[in-house]
């Protein structure tokens, strides 16, 4: 165990580890701007273009749609915890305390593996972006290589610089999607030299391609691009004020992302033909849907500007997933679930062998593009990094029904406390992830009759049961779980700062919420 130790993280302010506790320093626009940021990644820039590819623009639609209410409810089901118990392990804390230290160690191997495999994913994305201007005239393994090499440096460098890197990220991406919805609006009406009134003829032709296939391999091509959004809880073992912060990111983020994600992909469905040959995966030419409705209305320097800005997200995805998979290599070592030596820090405080054993692992997977096929190496790593995902929300779901019995069991008054934050109408929220995470399960299943897609799911399940025979672990009793530890109750000054916050005018608690600055 090393004491007094500082790390330096996303926003740049250093955290204080003793006795594995982080100090308290994220500030709730902090969290909001880069759990916001963290939605947006080049999943949405480009792989949408495989899903109107293979499903046509009613999957791409109706599959984006289905996985953003996900986003809704994992925010509030992990939002509830979160608040209560602001740990730095966060729904992998949980599970060990409130259900089983075997779905503890299930759920951090899903979340590492998801994450991991997102880094090589994004790797695919860069020489996709790279080769738009490159015309393919250098091999993918150049690519590849200076991507990594740019990740290995990023790490390197102090931590500050990753965490500054992180925070603009988060704001540009967000700032090119308001772009190009006002863009996008102006070329169905019309607008660009080459511009025509768009009347969405995909639509009348064949909206749903390939059947139940192809909304399987949009949906899960969506929650890829929507990504993992347990990011927030994570951010409130760090959170200044975790009540208010996580409250307001629950809230207004799902929000956000729905309506954004949602008009861009519209758009796309109207502006894109499915048998697009410029699509990615449908020829040689490889490019984002984004990119190629603005080159075909004629519209010069803006795709060049939404190519940068999707290099940017690229880079800040994988820069993201490394830091998250390698602090999941750490919690589980503190919770003695792996290891312990994986939880080593160097002098700067930063967790060596985690982000060691992270990047040989990218770096292995990142490779594996380059074997037979890159297009269906790339669906691999996708599934991968999806399964992980969504089965890390039906985790969070079982968690959460864990959660409410040990209250009920002990009767504590956790949500009779000043301010207590509720999961709106529960267990509404968790039954509904567990009915899309089945339907996932479903698709992946199905999809599974074709190439290898399933190969996530039965990693993610062979850990768990592995791990409980192996050391018999048992179910938590609710009446005697630990309802105490890490347990965060509001403060004077909290309880004065929502005072005064909710005695301001509805437009001014308006303007504050859901300003970015």
């Amino acid at each position: 165990m090393v004491d007094d130790t500082h790390i330096t993280v996303l926003s740049g302010t250093l955290l204080h580890l003793s006795k594995l506790e982080f100090r308290r320093s994220f500030t709730p626009r902090q969290i909001h701007v880069l759990s916001l940021g963290g939605q947006i990644g080049a999943g949405l820039f480009i792989s949408t273009g495989t899903n109107l590819l293979n499903g046509g623009p009613g999957s791409l639609v109706l599959g984006f749609a289905v996985v953003c209410t996900c986003v809704w409810g994992m925010l509030q089901t992990v939002s509830e915890m979160s608040i209560a118990f602001p740990v730095s392990g966060n729904f992998i804390e949980y599970a060990d305390r409130f259900v089983d230290p075997a779905l503890s160690f299930a759920a951090g191997t899903s979340m590492w593996l998801g994450w991991t495999a997102i880094v090589a994913a994004e790797a695919t994305f860069f020489s996709v972006i790279v080769n738009y201007w490159a015309q393919n005239r250098v091999h993918d393994a150049v690519w590849y290589s200076v991507f990594l090499v740019v990740m290995i440096l990023m790490f390197l460098l102090p931590s500050v610089w990753f965490g500054w890197f992180e925070y603009f990220a988060a704001i540009l991406k967000f700032i090119a999607l308001l772009i190009f919805v006002f863009a996008g609006f102006a070329m169905i009406l019309g607008a660009g030299p080459k511009g025509y009134l768009h009347h969405g003829d995909g639509w009348k032709e064949d909206p749903f391609k390939n059947g139940f296939k192809g909304f399987s391999s949009s949906v899960l091509l969506a929650v890829l691009a929507i990504g993992d959004n347990s990011f927030t809880g994570f951010l409130a073992g760090e959170a200044v004020s975790p009540r208010y912060s996580v409250g307001h990111a629950a809230f207004l983020i799902p929000i956000r992302v729905t309506t954004i994600y949602l008009v861009c992909i519209i758009f796309i469905s109207i502006l894109v033909p499915a048998d697009s040959p410029s699509l990615y995966g449908s020829s040689g030419v490889a490019a984002s849907p984004f990119v190629i409705a603005l080159n075909e209305a004629g519209i010069t320097g803006l795709p060049d500007f939404l190519n940068c800005v999707i290099l940017i997200a690229v880079a800040s995805i994988s820069a993201e997933s490394i830091f998250i998979a390698s602090r999941m290599l750490r919690f589980m070592s503190h919770q003695n679930l792996i290891p312990q030596w994986v939880a080593q820090v160097d002098s700067k405080g930063r967790p060596r062998w985690a982000i060691a054993i992270t990047l040989v692992a990218a770096i292995a997977l990142t490779y594996c593009n380059l074997s037979a096929g890159g297009i269906e190496v790339f669906t691999w790593l996708g599934q991968i990094a999806s399964t992980g995902y969504f089965m890390v929300w039906m985790v969070v779901a079982i968690i959460s029904f864990r959660f409410r019995a040990a209250l009920s069991a002990q009767n504590d008054p956790l949500f009779s406390e000043p301010y207590a934050w509720k999961c709106t109408i529960w267990p509404m929220p968790p039954i509904l992830l567990l009915t899309c995470c089945s339907l996932y399960t479903a698709c992946s299943f199905y999809l599974g009759l074709y190439p290898i897609y399933t190969i996530g799911l039965f990693l993610i399940v062979f850990s768990g049961v592995g791990y409980k025979i192996i050391f018999r672990t048992k179910l938590r009793d609710p009446a005697k779980v630990d309802l105490r530890t890490g347990r965060r109750t509001l403060s004077e000054e909290e309880i004065f700062a929502l005072d005064t916050y909710y005695s301001q005018s509805s437009i001014r608690r308006f303007y504050s919420f859901v300003q970015l600055w």
